[in-house]
């Protein structure tokens, strides 16, 4: 197969990663017989520095004319401290989903056993959880009207009909290829936009009758994601809380630095982790590359090649049962690995493995 593949790296350990992601590509294609091309663009802070724009649109432009966009994070300390900064690193990665109408998130919840230890919750509760949390990733209070003075501010939750059913559509959907099992997660006792998100869930449901749709406030979901994992199979929920919701869940996984993510809609695909650009740890060699490894793989699952996919979360589970680790999950006592030493290990077991 032929690939044309937008690299983004980003800012902080965005670079680090994506060095190890593309390198896994790269063995894959070797391996298979693929062809990928790459083209990087900028993105974040570095593009700010650049041209005073964090997507710029010739990255744009480079991403529309890719199949998919392999990204790692945008985020800068400098405009964190400081609330007056007019543009800002994450304005350039919800204009790039704005701009690429990638209304949906598809982010994977899933234990590896031999990480269940480094997890805050308890093993019995987290053992064999397994969910998909579907987020609506271009409304909402992100992308309403926003107002700010020194006494007042206010964002927006606005929602539309269609916005809601094409990302309910994406859950169920989900749901029928998997468990069977949908939750819509809202604030519909107080919210207008989450009284809209339950009317048309419940309009919708009837249209897949082998899914068993339940309904659940985002408190009580906040809390049951922790101290019941193993109940929910597809979640779906709106933007904001959806963000929070799915970076609660690293504590299921024991690492941020395990989770990738998908982004789809109507443009060009985009993959990539969930965690941020962790610019305290930038060029230290520190940061776990394994969720912008793993969100390879979902890219690669995305074009149907489940074979290629499967090959590298193999080696990933390997990398972790032979304690080939970042600091962030090593085990006590445990040898110490870096970012490239973790990604060339895993690019050597996709090298030395056997394919038919």
């Amino acid at each position: 197969m032929k690939l044309k593949i937008a690299i983004l790296p980003g800012d902080g350990i965005g670079p680090e990663i994506m060095e190890q992601g593309v390198a896994v590509l790269k063995a894959i294609a070797t391996k298979f017989n693929h062809e990928f091309k790459y083209e990087e663009a900028l993105c974040g802070a570095h593009a700010i520095d650049a041209v005073g724009d964090p997507y710029p649109e010739k990255t744009h432009e480079i991403c529309m004319r890719a199949d998919a966009v392999l990204f790692a994070a945008v985020g800068d300390l400098r405009f964190d401290n400081d609330p007056t900064a007019a543009v800002r690193p994450e304005q350039g990665l919800l204009s790039m989903r704005k701009k690429l109408e990638l209304f949906a998130n598809v982010r994977p919840v899933a234990t590896f056993d031999c990480l269940l230890h480094k997890s805050p919750l308890k093993e019995e509760l987290l053992r064999g959880a397994d969910f998909v949390v579907i987020r609506e990733l271009t409304g909402g209070m992100y992308f309403g009207e926003k107002y700010q003075d020194n006494d007042m501010a206010y964002d927006t939750d606005i929602y539309h009909r269609h916005e809601v059913e094409r990302i309910l559509k994406v859950a169920f959907e989900h749901a029928q290829n998997r468990k069977k099992h949908l939750t819509v997660v809202d604030k519909a006792n107080v919210l207008a936009s989450s009284r809209l998100w339950r009317q048309i869930a419940q309009e919708m449901a009837p249209r897949y009758p082998d899914v068993t749709t339940d309904y659940m406030f985002i408190d009580n979901a906040s809390m049951r994601v922790l101290t019941e994992p193993r109940f929910f199979d597809v979640i779906v929920t709106e933007n904001t809380f959806g963000d929070i919701l799915t970076d609660e869940t690293s504590c299921i996984t024991g690492s941020m630095g395990l989770q990738p993510s998908a982004s789809l809609g109507v443009h060009t695909p985009l993959f990539e982790p969930v965690h941020g650009s962790w610019p305290q740890a930038a060029g230290q060699n520190r940061a776990n590359p394994i969720a912008q490894i793993l969100s390879a793989a979902m890219l690669l699952e995305h074009f149907g090649l489940s074979d290629e996919g499967a090959l590298i979360r193999r080696a990933v589970d390997a990398s972790l049962h032979q304690n080939v680790r970042t600091p962030d999950i090593q085990v006590e006592g445990g040898s110490e690995y870096g970012t490239k030493e973790v990604g060339a290990w895993i690019v050597d077991y996709i090298m030395q493995s056997f394919v038919q």
